[in-house]
């Protein structure tokens, strides 16, 4: 279950912190959006580093498929861009790959 937090967790700091930055640069907004997005951003590394997962690689790799996820329900909730079948299906293969790569058997 912390694991899958601290995916959650790291998702909503790197997209939130990507979407202050866009809103920033791409609509005006004023330069304390554009600071907390970076601030965002670099905190997504950080909670991310938190996995109890042994290897970096398998671990951001995973995060990929997170990621994926939460951008469609990130544009959903926030953007008001309905996700169609494709998206939803996308995303629920990035899903099992997410299990297969980190609860996958291994010798």
């Amino acid at each position: 279950m912390s694991a899958l937090l601290l995916f959650l967790l790291a998702g909503l700091a790197e997209i939130g912190g990507g979407y202050l930055i866009w809103i920033w640069l791409r609509e005006g907004k004023p330069f304390y959006f554009g600071i907390t997005g970076a601030f965002l951003l670099a905190s997504y590394g950080v909670v991310a580093a938190f996995q109890s997962f042994p290897a970096f690689g398998r671990v951001y790799a995973a995060y990929g498929g997170v990621f994926i996820v939460l951008s469609v329900l990130w544009g959903w909730g926030v953007d008001r861009k309905m996700p169609d079948m494709y998206d939803w299906a996308g995303a629920g293969i990035c899903l099992v790959g997410v299990a297969v790569m980190l609860w996958g058997p291994r010798s």
